[in-house]
């Protein structure tokens, strides 16, 4: 199975979470998905301030295969989006857990966090699909 970090939560559409001190939360996609979509060429975030629903779509990851849509794992604010993968799309596939972060926000919920996979329930729901 692929790196899948455990003190982060998942999304079954493929995005991580990770809960930060402040209580904002990072999101990424997952190796998984960065894998299947192999050499990423082109990510846009959400814009700043655009306040998201749970499974809105809100950024495109594009690989030489395929355009894919990144779907907001929980509501709440973009405040940050990471803005070297304009300029490297590929830190997605060398470091989708660290520097590929794509946007962090300002959750509406917090425990909405809670509804969402942790790394065991997101390698299972890999391996069903």
């Amino acid at each position: 199975m692929s790196n899948t970090p455990k003190e982060l939560k998942y999304a079954k559409s493929h995005e991580w979470v990770r809960v930060e001190a402040d209580g904002t939360v990072t999101i990424g996609i997952t190796d998984h998905a960065q894998n299947a979509l192999g050499d990423l060429v082109f990510v846009e975030a959400p814009k700043l301030g655009r306040k998201l629903a749970a499974g809105e779509s809100c950024a495109v990851v594009e690989s030489v295969k395929a355009a894919s849509d990144v779907y907001a794992p929980i509501a709440g604010e973009v405040i940050a989006a990471n803005a070297a993968l304009s300029d490297a799309p590929e830190i997605l596939n060398t470091d989708p857990y660290g520097a590929g972060w794509m946007w962090k926000m300002k959750p509406a919920n917090a425990a909405d966090v809670n509804g969402l996979l942790d790394a065991a329930g997101y390698e299972k729901s890999v391996a069903d699909a």
